[in-house]
């Protein structure tokens, strides 16, 4: 296993990080266990959950699970940099959900108490809160900080907007501010090249993209034998129709270098400027297997040349100006 730095800190985590978001309504609490146990032992050490993740509104079930599964010792806890978030819904109250101080931390404490841990590693903001003032989240997190319940501060679907305002506001109250952005981010969905990948490189955030498969779309969908098993996914048909030119000499493209798509697909992110480590999110040990796999792909100057060709950046080719001026004539 490679390990980098999550952005601009000192902290050390995986090229692979283990989504948990289907620890619960997809997989089981035994199969989640072995898919917990299985990464550490390859050397992913780097966890990802949300207090929402579980499907049942408040319950907090997949943090739950994972809480239950450190509780078993052997070093669990200490291996694992461990990672949640903060702003969903937990329940009908008017401040149970968004980024007030209040919210911020009742949802640590807990979320603390179903994972079984004091501390949270990296705790995330799951989305931008417009009517919370910046003054009053940083004074929040400031304050768990503090009390030792949180290391590091990061964002999740952010602007890069809102990484440029939160960071210059945490830097004038001498405060680290954020370290890491996790966004949507895949061969077909490039749109965080156009301005958050450079507010991330600007503030030293390390990037950690979900949706790397883009929803299964770059896993291989026109193999049927690559595809049997998968979950049933209505939207795949109107997104394959939409992409399908690509998704061709995509899947052509991987044939002629000889590796699973999925496994390139992730292998592409790991090349990308600031990227630290793709979200995987297995249901399956077999899953599993297969991303852990993706580490050992490597891509030349001219197989990243030829993927920017059937999948541009938002700039388009030919473009005279790289983000974030792509935009512009």
């Amino acid at each position: 296993m490679d390990y980098t730095q999550l952005g601009r800190t000192g902290l050390k985590v995986s090229r692979l990080c283990l989504g948990t978001m289907n620890f619960g309504p997809e997989t089981t609490e035994t199969d989640s266990y072995a898919i917990m146990d299985h990464a550490l032992d390859a050397g992913i050490n780097f966890f990802d959950t949300a207090n929402v993740y579980g499907k049942k509104r408040g319950e907090g079930v997949t943090e739950h699970i994972i809480g239950r599964w450190l509780a078993q010792g052997g070093g669990r806890r200490e291996k694992v940099v461990l990672a949640t978030k903060v702003y969903g819904e937990m329940g009908d109250w008017a401040n149970n959900s968004k980024l007030s101080a209040l919210h911020i931390r009742r949802a640590c404490d807990e979320s603390l108490r179903r994972l079984q841990t004091d501390h949270i590693d990296l705790y995330q903001m799951h989305h931008i809160d417009r009517l919370s003032p910046w003054e009053e989240i940083w004074q929040a997190m400031e304050t768990l900080v503090a009390q030792g319940k949180v290391l590091y501060v990061g964002s999740s679907n952010f602007a890069g907007w809102h990484i440029a305002q939160a960071n210059e506001i945490a830097k004038s109250r001498h405060f680290m501010g954020l370290v890491s952005e996790q966004s949507l981010y895949n061969l077909a969905r490039r749109t965080i090249e156009l301005e958050v990948v450079p507010a991330c490189l600007h503030y030293g955030l390390g990037i950690l993209p979900w949706s790397p498969l883009d929803g299964g779309l770059l896993g291989g969908v026109l193999n049927e034998k690559a595809t049997a098993g998968r979950r049933a996914n209505p939207d795949m048909q109107t997104k394959l129709e939409k992409f399908r030119p690509q998704i061709e000499q995509w899947e052509a493209f991987c044939a002629e270098i000889d590796q699973p798509p999925a496994d390139v697909a992730l292998a592409w992110l790991l090349h990308r400027p600031g990227v630290v480590a793709p979200i995987v999110g297995p249901r399956t040990m077999e899953q599993l297997e297969s991303n852990l796999r993706a580490l050992a792909v490597k891509l030349t100057d001219d197989h990243m040349a030829r993927l920017e060709v059937i999948f541009p950046g938002p700039g388009g080719a030919g473009k005279k100006h790289t983000a974030p001026e792509a935009y512009a004539w």
